[in-house]
């Protein structure tokens, strides 16, 4: 009685999961486990076996391991791995993680400030944020974090790992770090609140303006809307074009990159998401109004520019809005929708692919800039390349017939120096862009 007791409460919390308000689901009808055998197909029977396994594995961790262990850390830890095995960015949030991701999407956290995720067992870094104690300590893209304070980052979930990161502003923590082509070597670094300035802007050489993201987070697309205001103000109309600077962005929310996107777009689809389901099909369109009153745009990327950054960088580029200049993006096409699970935390799960205007998918393989610009050696955006092709489990392009580039537009042998190549390269070809559209424009 016990074990069909616990095999109906797995159902019934599976079936919470699963069936979330805001996914477009079928209703479901249960099974009625009275009636005749034959009424079960194959399947059916091949899933309900599953189940009863999942509910015996459960009972013998409860009871046989060699320490107490309740069954919410066990219920967690089995949906964690349920999730994380179908790619990098699925994954079962705790109340506490859940809540932790509402602050961080407002711009304001806690932490060291790098955006990670899980490989191997290991905590690998996908992009560190921006003057963030952990840009600063000098941490890269594709680095595996191996210890935290002294202790093995193997066995631990990502959101474990996340937290013995996390601690109060002030206090040192040391991490070990595995680099490709080095040994193994520590980090101390001074934990702080991290607060993301989102947008940063400024008037270079008294006619260019220049526009940074490091992240898409709320209200991003006003922020960069007033930013040019700003711009064309201070430098009193003499402003020949715009500079957006997307390096090392690890994006973040999909409205935001649209309404950026918008900005610099008078019409045209921007971009769409595509489920399982046809009829789940997304578009976003811009609305006419463009700020720059079709001033020349430079968009500038690297490995670092990530998912809403690729998506302003994609709509840019296949509209011919702007020049994508640097080195290729991280790759990362898909959607995730995060649903809320009531007292129990959420899931984030991927739940679409995105395809720029041109229908392409940028899944596994990227942006490619239409002038690659290395980066020289120039140490803030100087990294080894990491793309999301990379990932354990990442998810597979389904417009590429399996082959892999492993192309790294960083190459350069790496020096403190202070010249940003990539900027003065973009800063140039703005330049000439403007100084064409005058000299085409002449009657």
């Amino acid at each position: 009685m016990r074990k069909i007791l616990l095999i109906l409460i797995t159902l019934n919390f599976l079936n919470s999961v699963a069936f979330a308000n805001d996914l477009d689901v079928n209703n479901v009808i249960l099974a009625d486990t009275t009636k005749k055998e034959s009424k079960i197909e194959d399947k059916d029977f091949d899933t309900y076996n599953l189940l009863k396994l999942f509910g015996e594995v459960l009972k013998r961790a409860k009871e046989d391991y060699v320490e107490e262990v309740s069954d919410k850390k066990l219920i967690e830890a089995a949906l964690n791995g349920m999730l994380s095995s179908l790619d990098p960015h699925s994954g079962y949030l705790t109340l506490k993680d859940w809540e932790d991701m509402q602050v961080t999407t407002k711009g304001e956290f806690g932490g060291l400030g790098i955006e990670v995720t899980m490989e191997g067992g290991l905590v690998k870094v996908i992009s560190p944020i921006e003057d963030t104690p952990a840009f600063k300590a000098g941490v890269k893209p594709g680095d595996l974090i191996i210890n935290i304070d002294g202790a093995p980052v193997f066995g631990l979930s990502l959101g474990e790992a996340v937290e013995k990161m996390r601690g109060k502003a002030g206090t040192d923590i040391k991490i070990s770090i595995k680099r490709e082509g080095q040994d193994v070597f520590d980090l101390k670094i001074k934990r702080d609140i991290i607060k993301i300035t989102a947008v940063k802007s400024e008037l270079k050489d008294g006619n260019v303006g220049y526009v940074r993201i490091t992240s898409f987070s709320q209200n991003v697309g006003y922020m960069v809307s007033d930013a040019i205001k700003k711009i064309n103000k201070e430098s009193k109309g003499k402003v020949i074009g715009y500079i957006l600077d997307l390096r090392s962005n690890p994006g973040g929310l999909l409205d935001e990159a649209v309404k950026v996107s918008d900005v610099f777009l008078e019409k045209g689809e921007i971009v769409s998401t595509r489920a399982r389901k046809e009829k789940d099909t997304q578009r976003w369109s811009a609305t006419a109004g463009d700020a720059l009153n079709g001033l020349p745009l430079v968009v500038l990327i690297n490995d670092g520019s990530a998912s809403a950054s690729e998506i302003v960088a994609g709509a840019l580029k296949d509209h011919r809005r702007a020049v994508v200049v640097g080195t290729k993006s991280f790759g990362k096409g898909s959607v995730q929708t995060v649903i809320p699970m009531d007292k129990y935390g959420a899931i984030k799960i991927t739940t679409q692919r995105y395809y720029t205007p041109s229908g392409t998918s940028i899944q596994g393989t990227g942006i490619e800039p239409d002038i690659e610009v290395k980066a020289g050696q120039y140490k803030e955006f100087t990294f080894e390349r990491i793309g999301e092709a990379e990932l354990k489990n990442a998810l597979k392009n389904e417009q590429v017939n399996g082959k892999k580039d492993n192309k790294n537009g960083n190459d350069e042998e790496k020096e403190n120096i202070i010249t940003d190549y990539q900027l003065l390269r973009a800063t140039d070809i703005l330049k000439a862009l403007a100084l064409y559209g005058k000299t085409s424009n002449k009657k």
